[in-house]
């Protein structure tokens, strides 16, 4: 493991506790879900015991519910489990897709407050990359937060990649207000920490009203070209 500076390590651990955060809030919605469908369950179990006739669809639409949300909680389960998993190595061979999608996934709640959308418009073409998983999480849950506030009324959020011959590119687009913000306001110094250890480059293009992410396709090489 890389020696972490204290800067790295305490952004990170806001990170992470954001993260965990907003997933325990996740469990608890699904929690309170099922507790209130066992609740109809019972009611439906004492009618039964009465005699009162019960109609099978309402059994069958709880059924249903519940097992929408057992499927919703393995999802939350195992996007936490890859985050826990993030730091086990940083420099590590991973799924660019696959990054996206659990920081998309990760994400999902917080947008959902703030009423974006986030589109994941991704190549079929699979793309590896030797990167650290955690820091490029942290950097794109930052171009995310930034991203949001700058989504105007499109409240809508595309992200996509390009890949070149030892660089990828990663597009946000859909930062309807990008123009009205001053050239300074993003990346801040955390992005501008994170982007060193990874070894990549933002770049902001008002006109395309997007935010792209230049990385290495292996972190050991540090290259930015595109």
């Amino acid at each position: 493991m890389n020696h972490l500076s204290d800067g790295e390590t305490g952004t990170g651990l806001q990170f992470f506790g954001k993260m965990t955060a907003s997933i325990s809030h996740e469990i608890k919605n699904v929690m309170a879900i099922i507790n209130e469908s066992a609740g109809l369950l019972e009611d439906y179990t004492i009618m039964a015991e009465k005699g009162i006739p019960i109609d099978p669809e309402k059994l069958k639409a709880l059924s249903q519910r519940v097992s929408k949300q057992i499927r919703r909680a393995g999802g939350i389960t195992r996007n936490m489990n890859s985050l826990a998993h993030s730091v086990d190595d940083f420099h590590k061979s991973v799924g660019l897709r696959e990054i996206l999608e659990l920081s998309v996934g990760l994400s999902l709640r917080l947008a959902d407050m703030k009423s974006v959308k986030l589109d994941l418009q991704l190549p079929q073409d699979p793309v590896t990359i030797i990167t650290s998983p955690f820091h490029l999480l942290n950097l794109l849950w930052q171009v995310v937060d930034f991203a949001m506030g700058a989504s105007g009324d499109g409240k809508t959020l595309r992200f996509t990649y390009e890949t070149g011959p030892d660089s990828v590119k990663i597009r946000v687009t859909g930062l309807e207000m990008l123009s009205n913000l001053s050239e300074d306001a993003f990346p801040t110094e955390t992005e501008k920490a994170l982007l060193q250890t990874l070894g990549g480059a933002i770049f902001l293009d008002a006109k395309a009203r997007e935010i792209q992410m230049v990385l290495p396709k292996d972190i050991r090489q540090k290259s930015t070209d595109n």
